[in-house]
């Protein structure tokens, strides 16, 4: 589908309406109290975009896919996972000069890629997994593959060395597993997409939807109880687990009879309890809606004890859920977002990094957009 942007766009600065053209560099969008907390206030300045076209070859390989995006401080540059599963190459993660500073976004190189391996030290073969996430944590590169829940493929979080040897793997949550009869575990395409590492060294994994035992996906009308698990990154363990509620679909399909769809396709951790999410819609005949949310778990219910949020009669209190900044409504037209990283630009300005899933189709593009992070949460 073609995309562009619209010429101007509303937005509320503090209790101001102000009209801006959304592809102005320097626009400003502010949510000064997210959660009616202004210590959790944060600013974002747009600085572009830029696009690699569907099809470009790199070392050999097409490149796309991009599901998840980290900042590697020791070198300046971005480590990105692809969600090929290893049809078109085997599974990878690249490396990216993302040249951007106070100024502008202006450009995307792919510096190499590399090849995880397996626990057997082999390459991943044809459909055994599903890269969606990468984070850079204290002893190596996490990464996340989303399992197939169609052949009982269960998800993972694995640790791999930087030349892409495997080092451990984190322990699977009872309940996460897919089931033959669907009654509990992931959903097909609906599973483990979202990996953030706190300061602490704390890992968060998100399901993009609802467990089957937790409730139904979203739809128009109801959203979805997403489970959001804590681990202890040093060991692997499971530690707690929270409720993010994934907001209904935004849009109806525009096309007869066509699909859509809404889930958390990313999350990164501002500090040890709040976090920023993504949730990227999709309605046939629409394209997609974008919406980037921050949470916090300050005073969330640990239900890792609980089996079933469908059959749970004790109260839940989910995460604290505000928006904070709504594509669309800026003016801008995003593709498939499934990546997103905090990090530095040329000039050591922080920046915020998105990245978008082209799902290696020649209708689509891979997308990167860039924010100035003017202020962010203090503690």
């Amino acid at each position: 589908m073609t995309k562009r942007f619209a010429a101007t766009a509303a937005f509320v600065l503090l209790s101001s309406t102000v009209t801006v053209s959304a592809t102005d560099i320097g626009a400003t969008f502010m949510s000064a109290c997210p959660f009616g907390d202004c210590a959790a206030g944060i600013s974002l300045s747009y600085l572009g975009e830029f696009v690699i076209p569907t099809g470009q070859i790199e070392n050999g390989v097409e490149f796309g896919g991009i599901s998840g995006l980290d900042f590697d401080a020791a070198t300046g540059h971005y480590i990105a996972i692809s969600d090929d599963r290893s049809d078109k190459a085997p599974a990878r993660f690249y490396e990216l000069d993302i040249d951007v500073d106070a100024s502008r976004l202006k450009g995307v190189s792919v510096d190499k890629h590399v090849t995880p391996k397996d626990k057997t030290g082999e390459l991943f073969a044809a459909k055994t997994v599903d890269p969606e996430s990468i984070r850079l944590g204290k002893d190596g590169i996490y990464w996340g593959s989303e399992g197939d829940a169609k052949v009982l493929l269960p998800p993972f979080i694995r640790v791999t060395t930087p030349d892409g040897s495997f080092a451990r793997e984190f322990k699977l949550p009872e309940g996460s597993a897919p089931a033959i009869d669907k009654s509990t575990g992931i959903r097909d395409n609906l599973a483990f997409e979202d990996l953030a590492v706190a300061p602490s060294g704390d890992v968060f994994v998100g399901v993009e939807a609802a467990l089957y035992q937790d409730g139904p996906k979203p739809l128009l009308t109801t959203g979805s109880l997403s489970r959001i698990i804590r681990y202890d990154g040093a060991t692997g363990e499971p530690k707690a687990e929270y409720v993010y509620p994934v907001s209904p679909i935004p849009q109806a399909a525009t096309k007869a009879d066509g699909g859509n769809d809404n889930g958390m396709s990313e999350m990164i951790a501002l500090d040890d309890h709040r976090l920023l999410a993504v949730e990227r819609s999709y309605a046939e005949g629409f394209g997609n809606n974008v919406k980037i949310t921050m949470m916090d778990l300050a005073d969330a219910t640990d239900i890792s004890a609980i089996p079933s949020l469908a059959k749970n009669d004790p109260p839940v209190v989910p995460a604290g859920k505000s928006q904070i900044l709504d594509l669309r409504a800026i003016g801008l037209v995003p593709d498939n977002i499934e990546a997103m990283s905090l990090g530095k630009a040329k000039d050591g300005t922080d920046v915020l990094i998105l990245g978008f899933d082209n799902n290696f189709s020649t209708n689509q593009k891979t997308q990167f957009y860039a924010f100035k992070v003017l202020s962010r949460p203090r503690q």
